[in-house]
């Protein structure tokens, strides 16, 4: 009974010796300050860009220490837009994300870690029903205060292969070659904010 009694002495010695977590904020997207586009190589010779225009999220916000911190997305397949109805709605088509099946595109991340000047948010990347790890580069800017609220800013990059989520229409150039690329340039422009208590 002792024994018992002390190591319970000593576990709770421990405990009230570790030190304790840093609490997150919760930060919500503005997706009217926010952006996530897209790039891909159209017939071997140019880039054609497009964007996702409607999207959600929660980042959870540790200001002292940011890899103490998560984020979570949702954006919404079928808002997808290059600027030309036709290829839209090929892009929304069973060929690319198949939105009927698969409305919404998202990300939730799993570590964050630093990397030279900025950071690394390591998650799971859910195209088309399919998920796939991914690492996402970011920097971070902030938190500023704006009236009684806190913001902070995202910008973040990194290249897929569309192949790997079942994205994988295409077609052969007669000179060699393919209409499209299988690599596709993400990158995401991202404002968060926390409102005051």
């Amino acid at each position: 009974m002792k024994i018992r009694h002390f190591a319970g002495a000593l576990a709770l010695a421990a405990a009230a010796c570790a030190p304790a977590a840093h609490a997150q904020d919760a930060y919500t997207i503005d997706p009217v300050h926010s952006s996530i586009g897209f790039k891909v190589k159209h017939m071997m010779v140019s880039d054609v860009k497009g964007a996702f225009d409607s999207s959600s999220g929660t980042i959870n916000f540790d200001p002292k220490n940011i890899e103490n911190s998560s984020v979570e997305v949702t954006i919404d397949a079928t808002s997808i837009s290059t600027r030309n109805e036709k290829r839209d709605g090929h892009l929304k088509s069973p060929d690319f994300f198949d939105v009927e099946k698969h409305p919404t595109i998202t990300f939730k991340s799993k570590k964050i870690a630093k990397k030279g000047d900025g950071y690394v948010a390591t998650g799971d990347l859910t195209i088309r029903g399919v998920t796939k790890e991914v690492e996402l580069p970011f920097t971070l800017n902030g938190p500023v205060s704006a009236g009684n609220a806190s913001i902070i800013g995202i910008s973040a990059a990194t290249e897929i292969n569309r192949q790997d989520f079942g994205v994988s229409w295409n077609k052969t150039l007669d000179a060699g070659g393919v209409v499209v690329s299988d690599k596709v340039r993400i990158e995401l422009e991202v404002e968060a904010k926390k409102q005051a208590s």
